[in-house]
């Protein structure tokens, strides 16, 4: 029931940034205004970011087949990886954009600016409040709402640029509230895409480290030592364990049953792994 309300309020948000991106896109192109253009492209990649996770919302929930093992969960985070890819294009777009139009100032129509800036401001307002309460639920729609708040911020400096050019004509500002959106892209593009790659290459979780499991593995009393430890992350919130367990005392296989179950509460209750695949092992 969450996901599909999830669902709704992506649809949702997904029209309305298509529109905000259109009108600012028309009244930029009109207007002169870079910095609109700006805005209108950072909401294009809002737009891209929410249909991306919209699609992979309704992939990663396709049942598993035996091509497919893991299902489509993997579908969250490569929908992340490419669209932070997207944001750092466009960052780096809209920088040499800006650096020319300080050479070539251009007069700016700032009614333009002003009023699809207010647009800016109420649509993604709207937005970041419908997709508020499913931050948490994965990091697509985390990333989702942190663009949409991102828009409504930039919206604001779009609004602030037209009214100093309204005022005193400082033409100046479009390019550098352009600058000024293209490194809040940057800033806030890094972390996602950080996380994303790390999660496609199988690195464990940051704040899990592989020789203080192993340590505390090792404390139990049965245990010589551990080895072949892998850990990584399948999503942002499912991280897998897997590794070699020898044993200081050779025991059936029905006598490792309660070790198996002893480590797997350590792993889970202080390393919060939540999928764990243990071989043991005795060596003469």
């Amino acid at each position: 029931m969450a996901h599909d309300h999830a669902q709704k309020r992506l649809g949702i948000t997904i029209i309305l940034n298509v529109v905000i991106t259109l009108a600012q896109i028309i009244g930029g192109i009109i207007s002169g205004s870079l910095a609109l253009i700006s805005d209108a492209l950072h909401n294009l990649s809002d737009s891209l970011a929410v249909v991306l996770a919209y699609v992979a919302n309704r992939l990663s929930r396709r049942e598993k087949t035996s091509k497919s093992t893991f299902g489509f969960q993997r579908a969250e985070i490569i929908a992340a990886f490419i669209n932070a890819l997207v944001l750092v294009a466009i960052s780096f777009y809209l920088m040499v954009e800006a650096i020319k139009r300080y050479f070539d100032p251009q007069v700016i129509d700032f009614r333009w600016m002003l009023w699809l800036g207010v647009l800016g401001i109420a649509a993604n307002g709207f937005s970041v409040f419908l997709l508020h309460a499913d931050k948490h639920q994965n990091l697509n729609i985390k990333a989702a709402y942190l663009h949409l708040m991102g828009d409504a911020l930039t919206s604001v400096a779009v609004v602030v640029g037209a009214l100093c050019i309204w005022q005193w004509e400082w033409y100046w500002i479009d390019p550098t509230v352009t600058l000024l959106i293209s490194f809040y892209l940057l800033f806030h593009t890094y972390k996602l895409l950080k996380e994303s790659t790390e999660i496609l290459m199988q690195f464990a979780p940051s704040g899990i480290l592989v020789p203080e499991i192993a340590r505390r593995l090792t404390a139990h009393e049965l245990v010589a030592r551990v080895y072949h430890i892998h850990v990584w992350r399948l999503t942002d919130s499912t991280v897998h364990f897997e590794a070699h367990v020898v044993l200081n005392k050779d025991l059936p296989l029905s006598g490792t049953k309660m070790i198996s179950k002893q480590l797997a509460q350590i792993l889970r209750e202080e390393f919060d792994i939540q999928h764990i695949t243990l071989q043991f092992e005795f060596l003469d």
